[in-house]
C-alpha cells in the first residue's frame, strides 16, 4: 500500500504541490500558503515562484 505524502494545493488556481506534513490545513484541505487557505482575500498570490494564483 502506498501512502500519499504530497498533494496539489486545494486552491483551484494554484499550481503548487504541497507536502501534507507542511501544508496549512483548512476545512480538511491542504494549502501551500495562508493566502491560498484564506481565499486570497488580500488579492495577493501564494508567492511561490512560477505560480500565478490570486
Amino acid at each position: 500500500m502506498t501512502t500519499v505524502t504530497q498533494m496539489k494545493c486545494a486552491c483551484e488556481n494554484c499550481l503548487c504541490i504541497v507536502s501534507l506534513e507542511d501544508a496549512i490545513q483548512k476545512d480538511g484541505k491542504p494549502y501551500c500558503s495562508e493566502a491560498c487557505a484564506n481565499g486570497h482575500t488580500s488579492g495577493s498570490g501564494c508567492g511561490h515562484s512560477g505560480c500565478g494564483c490570486s
